[in-house]
């Protein structure tokens, strides 16, 4: 089961700046067009959890 396109819409980064998320099915991860932070999808929820983002400096 996939993210509904109607909630994918209105979802935004829980940062201040309330950015746009751009979702990757494959890697059911959620990422913030502004700050980068990764946000895990489980189980089709997104967890928009400031503190279990992953940060794009992390990656290697």
């Amino acid at each position: 089961m996939a993210l509904d396109p109607q909630l994918l819409e209105i979802l935004a980064c829980p940062d201040t700046h309330h950015a746009p998320l751009d979702y990757d099915a494959q890697v059911q991860t959620l990422t913030c067009t502004e700050c980068g932070r990764i946000f895990e999808v489980r189980d089709d929820v997104p967890v928009l959890l400031l503190d279990e983002a992953r940060d794009p400096a992390e990656q290697s």
